[in-house]
């Protein structure tokens, strides 16, 4: 039984690299495609649609100032953009600091609304009542920690101009505003670049499959209308939104030069709330669609399925038993140096153990081979303090992820037997 588990942890992490190196290669054409193309900025804004940018904001006095002012000054036709500021539920000076904002001389003749409410459903209900009050074609979401690069709309709208028919959506990259700050800002860093440059490129390069991230996005209104919304009851509404642009035969693009900075956690207590839901939101999310699977829906939804049900189970599990066995049989090896006639539970015929530690291998120079390749397109971060940052990482900051999943997912079951309704957790600022 424990060489059958151990085979199957095995054949599973070779899976996983052999995903990992299909996508690399796709981010790879990605990257030579971008780097051949010049980049164009149009010189009549006139024909570009008009959009509603909104930005739910609770308790954010600490950073909305800045963050609205800088998507007031972006470069987009003032007379095409609407800018709905949602102030949910706050009990600090969010709506203080929104209303002086508004008074200011320079912004007196925009579209600027301060919404303030008191109603339920954390983020999506808050851009729900935004919804309502919206006039432009496409909804853009910037989150209230978010500083947008002046291009940042200009990028998205103009990727969506592209094939307005197939585009329901059009995403952009976010980036790390305070990633020198300390240990775990500088991890987290490694993987949004990461995940921006090679998984997102390499998906939508190979299979054009793209995922709405929680900010810096476009979605065309009439689709969020004609979907009812943002799903009130789903803890990451950004992934469901996604399977639902999806399911209308719609695309979600991706705009590369679109970027934007936000905060990310600089302490652990914080990052592992915020990771915690996220994992148990796209558990939830993968188990509500699993049965996409098995319909008539188009291959895209089929591969999306299975890339999130890979990634929080299938593989989640292999590495669980592998590392288990692993550690166990070293304890087990050491114990009896002192002691020869204690056994290890775990004994494996012929190379199998090998096997293991060949997988391992591989695993880890893939794992530090991709994010040295993000970094190297993203200039001034390919130096020698990230490449060492890289490879210590591994069994430090992405070990974090087991521990994360494995209690994303017993909350998620217990929600599921109690009926408990999960809560949006909003995660904590700093000036």
């Amino acid at each position: 039984m424990t060489d059958f588990l151990l085979v199957i942890s095995i054949i599973s992490i070779w899976v996983a690299v052999l995903e990992s190196i299909i996508i690399m290669a796709g981010a790879i054409l990605f990257i030579h495609k971008q780097s051949r193309q010049k980049l164009v900025n149009p010189s009549n804004l006139e024909d570009f649609p008009t959009v509603t940018v909104m930005v739910p904001a609770h308790n954010e006095e600490l950073v909305i100032q800045a963050t609205v002012e800088h998507i007031l000054q972006m470069n987009y036709p003032h007379h095409k953009m609407q800018l709905i500021v949602i102030a949910d539920n706050c009990k600090d000076h969010t709506a203080e600091r929104l209303r002086a904002l508004k008074a200011n001389e320079r912004y007196r003749d925009r579209n600027f609304i301060i919404l303030e409410r008191t109603g339920t459903g954390g983020k999506s209900g808050a851009l729900n009542d935004a919804l309502k009050q919206a006039t432009g074609e496409w909804i853009c979401v910037y989150d209230a920690d978010a500083a947008p690069e002046k291009n940042a709309l200009l990028f998205l709208t103009q990727k969506a101009m592209e094939e307005p028919e197939r585009y329901g959506a059009v995403f952009g990259r976010n980036k790390a505003r305070n990633r020198g700050q300390n240990f775990l800002s500088r991890c987290i860093n490694l993987e949004l670049v990461t995940i921006q440059r090679v998984h997102h490129t390499g998906l939508w390069q190979l299979f054009k499959l793209g995922t709405i991230p929680g900010t810096n996005f476009i979605v065309k209104t009439g689709l969020i209308r004609e979907i009812g919304g943002w799903d009130e009851h789903a803890i990451t509404e950004d992934t469901a939104i996604s399977f639902e642009i999806l399911t209308r035969g719609q695309l979600i693009a991706l705009a590369p030069q679109a970027e934007a900075y936000q905060q990310e956690p600089e302490d652990l207590k914080v990052y592992m709330k915020q990771r915690e839901r996220w994992a148990k939101g796209n558990y939830s999310v993968v188990t509500d669609n699993i049965h996409h699977l098995f319909d008539r829906t188009s291959w895209r939804i089929k591969l999306h399925v299975l890339y999130y049900a890979a990634s929080y189970f299938w593989f989640m599990i292999a590495i669980i038993i592998s590392d288990i066995i692993f550690v166990a049989n070293i304890v087990y090896q050491i114990i009896a140096l002192f002691n020869p006639a204690v056994v290890s539970p775990f004994r494996f015929e012929g190379d199998v153990y090998m096997y293991l530690i060949i997988a391992w291998a591989l695993m880890y120079y893939i794992y530090v081979l991709q994010i040295n390749l993000a970094l190297a397109t993203d200039i001034g971060q390919s130096n020698t303090r990230n490449f060492i940052l890289s490879c210590v990482s591994y069994f430090t900051y992405a070990q974090l992820f087991l521990v994360i999943s494995i209690k994303a997912f017993v909350s998620m079951m217990r929600d599921k037997i109690t009926g408990r309704e999960s809560k949006w957790y909003k995660t904590e600022r700093f000036g």
